[in-house]
């Protein structure tokens, strides 16, 4: 009725009258065909609208659920062997990177033109996984800033994996996004984009430090036309305009081979930072740091941190340290233990591997998934495949998980982009082949582990 209170509809039947009461106190009436009630006779039915109490029938349904979720689950919080696991996180960037100071004072002596005359400058960053490079690179930029800033120099930073952001057009997009949140991620060309940029730096007379980590993804994909264009604009750059320098970063020393001259022109040989892998001694200094920082004392004695830089060594892998240590930790808490033991760690020597295996095959689709699948088995007694076998393969991993296989040349695609992610490497054969082939091989994770956790991931789509 216009202008009138709004009369709730009653539910009927049942099933809903029984969810909102409960079946062993429900006082409504739930069976017989639906009729018209009389008032001075019938008992009511639920409303939809408020009730006595204040809830609504569908808000009392939701409590009635949340209820009987409760009796059937039960959460318990124990005790906890951690005091801050946010500190083991891969993300986490401690205050001082130990064993690497040598590598940051090597970093400074390159960029310190930037502070004391303006001028561009940049360093090509290179070691296996886990030796500190991104971190490096980062926590040198956070404190390079601060010197800066005393001398009344504006210096900004920011890094973009190329793995993760593939190609010309994402490396840009995200490093517009450093000054411009909402900056749109279609609607304007790599010229547009890279101007964009310039206009920035001027506006804040600001000297950018672009860290490019995992860098051989972007060159093999995009080749070098990006950092050519960074060093254009820092040829042009002056401390009033702004200016831009580059710290590359990749596990591959020859990642600058696949530049061409012009680009490869702006790193001397001089520009280069090595990171070896570390050794026992200094693991354990690793690890020791990040036991006061995460965990609670007494939790993790001497013992077991020797026996997890023990088992780094082999790897010299600090990433590798800091997740057994928390596998271990989470281990010792699934059992209520009130500190780890020699046994969690073992325990999570078998489920951490040195090498990120699921975090990149994350980044692949389902036809990516099957080509590495075809490469991994074959490659298990072979250090080199063919490109022939590796399709070979191919055609029997499609057949097994129903899929069509594609033609050759999109295939060879997948490979190439196999190889900027750095999961396979490939190279033209030389003497002994009939001739000329691409031959494929698996550069860090061994084939089995690779195989293992593609059939995994393929059963779980």
């Amino acid at each position: 009725m216009p202008g009138g209170p709004r009369r709730s509809r009653p539910i009927r039947g049942r099933l809903r009258c029984c969810i909102v009461c409960g079946p062993a106190r429900c006082r409504y009436p739930r069976d017989g065909p639906a009729r018209r009630r009389s008032r001075r006779t019938d008992p009511p039915r639920h409303p939809i609208g408020r009730s006595a109490d204040g809830l609504s029938g569908f808000r009392r349904q939701r409590l009635f659920s949340a209820a009987v979720f409760a009796s059937s689950v039960s959460f318990r919080a124990g005790p906890s062997v951690f005091k801050d696991p946010g500190k083991l996180s891969f993300d986490y960037l401690p205050d001082k990177l130990v064993h690497r100071e040598k590598q940051t004072q090597r970093l400074f002596s390159l960029l310190r033109p930037i502070v004391e005359a303006g001028a561009s400058s940049n360093a090509f960053l290179y070691g296996a996984v886990g030796t500190g490079k991104t971190h490096t690179a980062k926590r040198f930029c956070l404190d390079f800033r601060k010197y800066a800033s005393e001398s009344d120099r504006a210096v900004d930073w920011d890094v973009v994996n190329c793995r993760q952001r593939m190609g010309d057009d994402a490396v840009l997009l995200r490093l517009l996004q450093h000054f411009d949140p909402h900056f749109p991620e279609r609607g304007f060309s790599i010229a547009e984009k890279m101007e964009s940029l310039r206009k920035h730096l001027e506006k804040h007379k600001l000297h950018f430090i672009v860290i490019l980590d995992e860098v051989d993804a972007l060159l093999k994909k995009s080749g070098a036309d990006l950092i050519y264009s960074f060093a254009r604009i820092a040829e042009e750059g002056t401390a009033t305009k702004g200016n831009i320098s580059m710290i590359l970063i990749s596990q591959r020393p020859n990642a600058l081979e696949y530049m061409d001259p012009a680009a490869l022109s702006t790193f001397r040989r001089s520009n280069v930072v090595e990171f070896p892998r570390y050794d026992r001694t200094e693991l354990e200094d690793i690890v020791q740091g990040r036991v006061a920082l995460a965990m609670h004392p007494g939790t993790v004695d001497d013992d077991l941190i020797n026996l997890i830089a023990d088992i780094a060594s082999e790897f010299g892998d600090a990433r590798y340290a800091i997740e057994l240590l928390e596998k271990a930790g989470m281990l010792a808490d699934e059992e209520r233990a009130e500190e780890v033991a020699a046994e969690h760690v073992r325990g999570a020597k078998s489920h951490v591997h040195p090498i990120d295996v699921e975090e990149r095959l994350g980044l692949l689709d389902v036809p990516k998934k099957l080509v590495l699948l075809s490469i991994a088995r074959k490659s298990r007694k072979k250090a080199y495949i063919t490109m022939g076998e590796a399709e070979e393969a191919y055609a029997v991993v499609c057949e097994e998980y129903n899929e069509k296989p594609r033609a050759h040349t999109q295939f060879w695609k997948y490979v190439k982009e196999l190889d900027a992610l750095g999961l396979v490497d490939t190279k033209l054969s030389g003497k002994g082949e009939v001739g000329k082939t691409t031959l494929i091989s698996l550069p860090e994770i061994p084939a089995k582990v690779l195989a293992d956790n593609l059939e995994r991931s393929l059963k779980r789509r």
